[in-house]
This record gives C-alpha cells, structure tokens and sequence, in this order.
C-alpha cells in the first residue's frame, strides 16, 4: 500500500501528445529549480492555476527495517520540473513558493521529445533506476516489447546491461533493465 497515493504530474493529461508543443510559438518550455523537495507542492500550485507542466515520478518500493513494504512516488529528476507556458505563465510559476528559479529551453522539440520518452518508460511499468551522470555509450532504439521505438545508449552495469534514455539539458536520465529485448544500433 503507498504511503501516499500518486499525485498527477502531467497537467494537462495531454500535454506531451499535443502538435505544438515544443514548435515555435508564444509558448515554450521552461526547467523550474525548485526548492528542496517541493516538486510535488509546485505541481498542485500550477495546476490549480492552470498552468501546463510535467514533474515525472517513479514508484520506490523499500521495506523498513521491520520488513514493513512501501511504497512512494518520487520525482525522477530531485528538484526539477518543467513547464511549458507564455510570458504570463512564467510569471505564475515564478510567484509558486516552490520556486527557485526557471532556466529557458532553448530547443523545445528535442525536450519534448526526450520526455516523451521518458513518460512511455515510466508507463511501461519496468523497473526504473534514475542515473546521475551521463556516460557515452552505444546509441540504440528498442524494435520490440512495450518499450518499442525509445531511443537511448546502452550502459553496462554488474547486474546486466541497461538502457539509458537521458534528458540533455539536465544531463540526468533513467535508466531500465534491458533484458532480452531486441535493439537496433543508430
């Protein structure tokens, strides 16, 4: 049973499936800095505004020293959040007592794109771990299976080899088990 239950992080529901989203337009998308762990406090002020916005979040199983099990929703990238808005909605996210700062994207296509990405692995329901620090490695896309089309590197770590899909400007990713999917180099 979660401690919490999972908040929404993605306002609107379609907000990374929309035509424009990430093309030249008033709107754009922006990275809010926020302070320490009040991503989720961030997502629930912009939504009661209406401001569009994505916070990914992952399910961390742990068990506490009684062998108790828990679960719990947790921003996949700590202090992070991003929104996609005009000039009045930058304003908006900036007045959240969440924020610390907003940083602009410069190429709003590729971020969408990476998060695209980074959405379909956290629905696929594999078992995500978040990775740091970006290593080159062997470009990939997935031919198969529920990840089928995300495009990353391949990663080697003791316990078999993984696929990293990363967000460039934060130059942090996630990273799944690839088991025996079938890939294709790039």
């Amino acid at each position: 049973m979660p401690i919490l239950v999972q908040e929404p992080d993605l306002f609107p529901s379609d907000l990374l499936d929309l035509p424009e989203t990430g093309c030249e337009t008033d709107r754009q998308w922006w990275v809010v800095h926020t302070r320490s762990r009040q991503e989720k406090l961030l997502a629930r002020e912009l939504s009661g505004q209406g401001v569009a916005h994505y916070v990914p979040q992952y399910e961390n199983r742990t068990q506490s020293p009684s062998g108790r099990r828990r679960v719990s929703y947790v921003p996949l990238f700590p202090g992070y959040a991003f929104v996609y808005g005009n000039d009045e909605d930058r304003f908006r996210t900036l007045d959240c007592r969440a924020t610390s700062k907003l940083l602009p994207v410069g190429d709003g296509e590729r971020l969408t794109y990476e998060l695209r990405q980074i959405r379909q692995l956290i629905l696929s329901g594999q078992s995500l771990t978040p990775e740091e620090y970006l290593q080159p490695g062997t470009k990939v896309r997935i031919k198969s299976g529920p990840l089928r089309m995300i495009e990353g590197q391949i990663v080697q770590r003791r316990s078999g080899d993984r696929l990293l899909v990363a967000v460039d400007y934060l130059q942090k990713g996630v990273s799944v088990e690839l088991g025996s999917a079938e890939i294709e180099l790039l």
